[in-house]
């Protein structure tokens, strides 16, 4: 959207889906597994792994479910998940980062090349796009928690690096190594977050026009689909009266 996070854009876009929320689930799950296998299964003392569960809650995930994602990871049921990341041009020179967790690099690349070259994109190298964003801390709070003066204050006592307030909530960045302190004293003062996550924040972003919008979009959704998938990051700016072309 239009000045606007292109965060929103992909996550009204899953609000409005809930057909995928099982496969929402199975990602959010695989996510915590490998948090809890690279750390400690105690939340408390694994930042990762409290980043990881702190986003299935706010998207409504099962307890029950969260905890069999942790107890997987001292069970030894052979599921090993690398990360692998993919990076690559997509529909109206948008650059596009994939970031995957795999137990087949061979699957996930022919999905993700496919997937790219199906819809107007192709795959680069690792890097090819990278230089073109930051690495940062990723904090999102619904427009209801709080006036724009009450959380741009909370954000800077927890040493947030940089607020944007709208009527779609609240996005707080912070430096990579910050986010677990900030998302900690941020939650005391405003409660949980909506979206708690490492992020790929494009310096410069792309206008896309109906035509390159409405690919892009079927681009994302079907890497969104893929199970090994984790999460999608663009460089592209969609403004609310193309959305509203595309979707309509």
């Amino acid at each position: 959207m239009a000045g606007h996070s292109k965060f929103k854009n992909i996550m009204h876009r899953k609000g409005a889906q809930d057909k995928k929320r099982s496969n929402l689930f199975s990602k959010l799950s695989r996510e915590i597994t490998v948090a809890a296998k690279m750390g400690t299964p105690d939340p408390d003392m694994n930042p990762r792994l409290r980043l990881a569960v702190n986003t299935a809650k706010a998207q409504s995930m099962p307890k029950d479910n969260i905890q069999r994602a942790i107890d997987k990871a001292s069970a030894n049921d052979g599921e090993n998940y690398e990360e692998v990341r993919y990076e690559g041009y997509g529909p109206g020179g948008s650059a596009i980062i994939v970031e995957a967790l795999t137990d087949n690099r061979n699957r996930t690349a022919t999905a993700v090349r496919t997937a790219f070259s199906k819809h107007g994109g192709n795959l680069g190298t690792e890097g090819s796009v990278a230089h073109g964003f930051e690495r940062l801390g990723f904090i999102l709070y619904p427009a209801d928690a709080g006036s724009e003066e009450k959380v741009l204050e909370a954000a800077m006592e927890a040493g947030a690096e940089d607020i944007t307030s709208s009527e779609d909530g609240h996005e707080i960045w912070t430096a990579a190594e910050d986010l677990h302190q900030v998302a900690s004293d941020l939650e005391n003062s405003l409660g949980e977050a909506e979206t708690v996550k490492l992020a790929w924040k494009p310096n410069l972003t792309v206008d896309m026009d109906e035509q390159n919008a409405g690919t892009l979009l079927k681009l994302i959704d079907v890497l969104d689909d893929d199970d090994d998938v984790q999460t999608v990051w663009g460089n592209y700016d969609i403004s609310d009266e193309v959305m509203e072309k595309v979707e309509g």
